[in-house]
């Protein structure tokens, strides 16, 4: 198949699009290098089925000979992090948004099918079990930057579904705190790359509140999976699936097991919210994914332990971080 992947060069994208020439596919890739990186794509820059284009999805003009060119796209360009969206919450909603209307409307132009890349972030605040895909939103004032993210990946979702209702095949996958090869250095909002370069490093792993706040953390071949499972199924048409492991874990026992797996002798400290992230900022005490539609409807199920992602992950950033010590000696 011919495959546009925006967001290509990014940490999940690139992964995609391993997969993809992996299996013999021809892809492009459409990617500002904002978060993206060029090393994420470089072993493919001389394969002849591969094709990278420096451009933003705020351009329709490289955006519009791309989708025409492909049979499906995955739609992964956006503004990623919470971090990021605290900091600068208009790119943010701009590129989220607009970006998202314009990658809808080209595959709407060329009728071709899309998978809608979203988050765990949409469901807002979460203190109760399982977030089903069809639970209520709950979200916080407008007046902290923090949901601005969620507020502008739920809009992406109902374009989606609004394209679906006239006919265009779109898929949505939400993402749950997804890990690998390749994850940021500067982990823009990454807990596991933060903890993984502070542990290789020797510096304190900064937890963030007390620690008791829990997530669930899904490796990078359980995502792409997913992702292409909705990319492929009839079954997953018109649809939103979430996509990760239903492992839960503290972010606090998550140090100590990065800690361990990096034979780190690194103190564990814990520090305000708003030392990292300012006062726009609230955080959700739980999320947890509810895997019943994506195993009934797609046959996902998510198959690398916490344990073992997170030693080929260590290995990965031992290979590839710039990683310095306090002293600006490389480790």
């Amino acid at each position: 198949m011919q495959v546009l992947v925006t967001g290509g060069a990014g940490y999940i994208g690139s992964n995609l699009v391993d997969t993809l020439l992996a299996r013999g596919d021809q892809v492009a890739v459409l990617d500002n290098l904002t978060t993206g990186r060029i090393a994420n794509i470089r072993h493919h820059l001389d394969n002849p089925r591969f094709r990278f284009v420096n451009d933003t999805i705020l351009s329709t003009g490289s955006l519009e000979r791309l989708t025409e060119w492909a049979d499906v796209v995955y739609h992964l360009a956006a503004a990623v992090g919470v971090k990021y969206i605290v900091d600068d919450p208009i790119t943010a909603i701009t590129t989220n948004v607009r970006g998202s209307e314009n990658v809808l409307a080209m595959a709407f132009r060329y009728w071709k099918r899309v998978v809608v890349a979203s988050t765990s972030e949409v469901y807002g605040k979460s203190t109760g079990g399982a977030l089903r895909e069809e639970d209520d939103r709950v979200l916080g004032p407008t007046t902290i930057n923090r949901w601005a993210y969620s507020a502008s990946k739920a809009i992406d979702e109902h374009f989606a579904y609004a394209y679906y209702r006239g006919g265009l095949p779109v898929s949505i996958v939400r993402y749950f705190n997804s890990y690998g090869p390749r994850v940021n250095e500067d982990g823009y909002g990454s807990v596991i790359a933060n903890f993984t370069r502070q542990a290789l490093t020797g510096q304190p792993m900064t937890v963030h509140g007390d620690g008791s706040q829990t997530r669930c953390f899904t490796y990078v071949e359980d995502t792409v999976r997913g992702t292409l499972m909705a990319g492929e199924r009839s079954e997953a048409l018109g649809e939103a699936f979430n996509i990760g492991s239903d492992h839960e874990v503290t972010v606090l026992d998550l140090a100590h097991r990065i800690r361990a797996a990096c034979g780190s002798s690194s103190e564990i400290v814990h520090i305000p919210y708003r030392d990292y992230y300012g006062h726009s900022y609230e955080d959700t005490p739980r999320r947890r994914p509810d895997l019943r539609k994506s195993r009934e409807r797609l046959g996902f199920e998510p198959m690398v332990s916490l344990d073992d992602g997170l030693a080929r992950t260590i290995e990965w950033c031992r290979a590839n971080y710039e990683l310095h010590a306090g002293n600006g000696v490389r480790v």
